[in-house]
Order: C-alpha cells, then structure tokens, then sequence
C-alpha cells in the first residue's frame, strides 16, 4: 500500500539561499498554503490531506533551495534530464520528487530512482517497463495513471477503458505502486470552467471503486494548477501541482535556466 502523504509542516533546513530570494518564495508559499486551507474549508476538507507539490520546471536549483528553506519538500518536474541536474544537487535537502511531465516509455530506467511519483502513466507498456526497471534497480516509485480527456488528441493520456486495465494489471506489479489518478485539464481563462474536468476525475475513481478496484490503488487525485486549485480541492484533489504562484514567471525560452 502506498506511503500515506505526510500531514505535518515540514522540517525547514538551514540554507544559503539568496535572502530575498528565499523571502519572496516563502511569502508566496504561504499565500498558497492559505488558498489550499480556505478551499478545503469550504467543503469540511482537512487541508492536511492535501499535498502541495511545488512545479520547479524551467527554474534553478537556487530556486529550489530558496523553497526548501521555506519549508517546502514537493517538488515537480516535467523533463527526466532537466530534472537529475536538480536532484543530483540536492541529495541532502530531504526533497521527495515528483515527475509530472510526460515519460517516454524508452525513458523508464531513468525515472524509478530518482522520483518518488511519477504521475503520468498513460499505458500498459509503461507501467511494464516502469515495474522492471524498477525491480531491476531496487526502487519503490508510486504512481500515478494519467486520463486522458475526450477530444483532445494532443495530450497524453489513458482512456477510462485502458485505465481499468492498467488497474489490473498492477494486481501483478511487485516493485511500483499504482496510488491514483492525474489529470490535466485545458487551459481556460474561467476557473470554473475546469470544474467539470475534476468532477469527471473524481467521479472515475467513484466508478472504478464501484467495480471492486482496490481502494489504496486510487488513494490520491493529482489535479488543480496555480490558477484552478481552489476547484480542484474542492472536487477532490488530494495533490496540487503548483508553479507559477510559487516561483513566479517562468523565463522565455531563451533565457530558461540549462545548468
């Protein structure tokens, strides 16, 4: 059964970290906290229950260690190779990472070690090539499936149909733990307008639960983004994955961080 999250503040570390830079993460980290808190209280949640995984992509390492020494332990990235220059890094600091990109399937060998999540198995074959890659290497990961929603062929994703599948076939699965569902809805200027995309995530996991899937393989529902999570909390989400209301603007291309 997959690791319950950890619902106690997190330990703050000593740190380096540039101080204004470290001010101003804090600062937006606790208006984030405060966001999730309002959400879940108004629908009689306890905000303990949900994880706050902070989305460092296209950002620094000082980035980083300016949101650790702010208490932060989540951490998400998108891409295995930006991500391990970060990781390699900060073996010290306690960070539980996340891969919330989409994973080639040629790509899991590299995934199952360093990343404690991995939320965006979107198919048979990687869930298989993820199982032995990490029974070959002794790691433990938790994953997440990724659903996919209709008429968007451009995003990843399994089908509710194929996600029954791969529910089922990690009944054989010895080394990775199946924990839950992600989602990643369109991006629309209305909040709300996302509501719907969260409601049919939860009410998945109602349906998948109904047909006797095991309740601690849909344990947790990774969704809501920096301007939706309020919707996602109040539908459900156990994870929020968070970027830009934490670490702010995110670079142009040109000028992205490339360690």
């Amino acid at each position: 059964m997959a690791a319950a999250p950890s619902h106690q503040e997190p330990e703050h570390h000593e740190s380096t970290a540039d101080p204004e830079l470290t001010a101003t993460i804090a600062a937006n980290l606790s208006v984030v906290r405060s966001r999730i808190a309002r959400a879940a209280q108004t629908v009689r949640r306890d905000p303990g229950d949900i994880r706050l995984i902070a989305v460092s992509k296209t950002f620094g390492f000082e980035h980083v260690h300016a949101a650790v020494a702010a208490g932060q332990n989540d951490f998400g990235e998108n891409r295995v190779q930006e991500a391990m220059q970060k990781i390699d890094k900060s073996t010290e600091l306690g960070i539980r990472w996340h891969l919330v990109g989409h994973l080639q399937s040629n790509k899991a060998k590299k995934a199952v070690t360093p990343f404690a999540w991995i939320h965006s198995v979107d198919s048979l074959v990687l869930l298989r090539r993820l199982e032995a890659a990490a029974y070959e290497q002794g790691a433990v990961p938790n994953l997440m499936i990724q659903v996919a929603l209709g008429g968007e062929p451009t995003k990843h994703g399994a089908s509710p149909n194929d996600v029954a599948l791969i529910l089922e076939a990690a009944k054989t699965c010895h080394a990775v733990r199946i924990c839950g569902l992600m989602l990643i809805p369109p991006l629309v200027e209305n909040p709300e307008q996302a509501r719907p995309h969260f409601k049919f995530l939860r009410e998945l996991r109602h349906d998948l639960l109904a047909t006797g899937v095991e309740p601690h393989l849909l344990q947790h529902l990774s969704m809501g983004m920096s301007h939706d999570l309020e919707i996602a909390v109040e539908e459900g989400a156990t994870m929020v994955r968070v970027g830009r209301s934490i670490f702010g603007k995110r670079p142009p291309p040109s000028q992205k961080h490339n360690p």
